[in-house]
């Protein structure tokens, strides 16, 4: 037994070491739920490997080098209408467009909820407003942007003929899909900041640095791994939206620029991406050609979970620099 003295001389007393409890002795009812919980595990994962493989199998089968390098032309069989070289650039440059816009904002939005948050119901409204932006479908977005881009004093961002503003381009399906990545990059950001223990922002202030200096030179170089993480799942939630692409980038499935300036000539047209690619191809579709559907599919497919990887990676990484409390 423990006594004072002992207790006084900082040493303290043995504790017992604690038993895994067995699920065997658990209610019947609780091994039920245990049960089932494990059921639906293994049932995602079974569902999750059976659209993997069969778009990996079905992938292999229809994909062709010359399908990544040649463009959509007209045609009715499958060896008339050309590949999908634009809508996979076009995949791309959509996603830098609207990353370049989510990650500047969502990481500013987190550094002023985590370290500022003043005034504090200006916060919370602006933290109810992010959660809100997190479950609105993509498809009130897009009527949103139609909206939006078809008012006059926007029309130098799109097509406009007559005094009309089209309002599909580039510019417009990026400004709302950047909307889709904003929570994430927020979310993202957010929880890396809170993971910085406060000792260490104690140590900058200490040094005589200013909280703008502490967030802009010592905290943010510390979150880096988690706004990679939250870039890379917003840009995996924007390269695999469909509603926006065809409301607000035309749906064309070849660029169609709009004016003579090498590049915001193409920004400003309109054009399509895997997604709304395959939609076009598939059995339901206008184009209803299942196999290229099936390639653009498993081109698609690959760089999500390429992704998805990154984001496995880097979060191994930020979890590897642990500080020291």
């Amino acid at each position: 037994m423990s006594t004072p003295q002992a207790l006084a001389a900082g040493s303290l007393p043995p504790t017992a070491p604690r038993r895994n409890e067995s699920s065997a002795s658990w209610r019947l009812t609780d091994r039920l739920g245990l049960g089932f919980a494990w059921f639906l595990g293994l049932l995602f994962c079974v569902i999750t490997a059976a659209i993997v493989i069969y778009l990996f199998v079905q992938g292999i089968r229809y994909l062709r080098p010359s399908l990544l390098v040649t463009n959509p032309s007209a045609g009715f069989t499958e060896s008339q209408t050309g590949g999908f070289l634009d809508p996979l650039i076009d995949t791309v440059v959509i996603a830098v467009m609207s990353m370049a816009i989510a990650v500047p904002i969502g990481t500013a939005i987190a550094v002023w909820l985590s370290e500022f948050g003043r005034p504090p119901v200006l916060a919370r409204i602006v933290e109810s407003t992010v959660e809100m932006l997190a479950g609105t479908p993509s498809i009130l977005l897009a009527l949103f942007g139609t909206l939006l881009f078809e008012a006059p004093w926007l029309g130098f961002l799109s097509r406009t003929s007559g005094g009309v503003v089209f309002g599909r381009s580039f510019f417009a399906a990026a400004a709302m899909l950047s909307l889709l990545a904003l929570p994430l990059v927020v979310s993202s950001v957010r929880e890396g900041l809170q993971a910085i223990p406060s000792h260490v922002r104690e140590a900058s202030y200490a040094v005589g640095k200013t909280k703008t200096a502490t967030t802009r030179r010592v905290l943010l170089p510390a979150a880096r791994p988690s706004v990679l993480t939250g870039t890379m799942l917003g840009l995996g939630r924007v390269i695999g939206d469909t509603a926006i692409v065809v409301l607000l980038l035309g749906n064309t499935l070849t660029n169609d620029p709009s004016g003579s300036a090498p590049i915001l000539s193409a920004l400003r047209g309109t054009g399509s991406t895997l997604t709304s690619y395959v939609f076009y191809n598939a059995p339901t579709g206008d184009g209803d050609q299942p196999g290229k559907a099936y390639a653009a599919a498993f081109v698609l497919l690959l760089m999500v979970l390429a992704l998805n990887v990154g984001v496995d990676i880097v979060g191994r990484r930020g979890t590897a620099l642990r500080w020291n409390s």
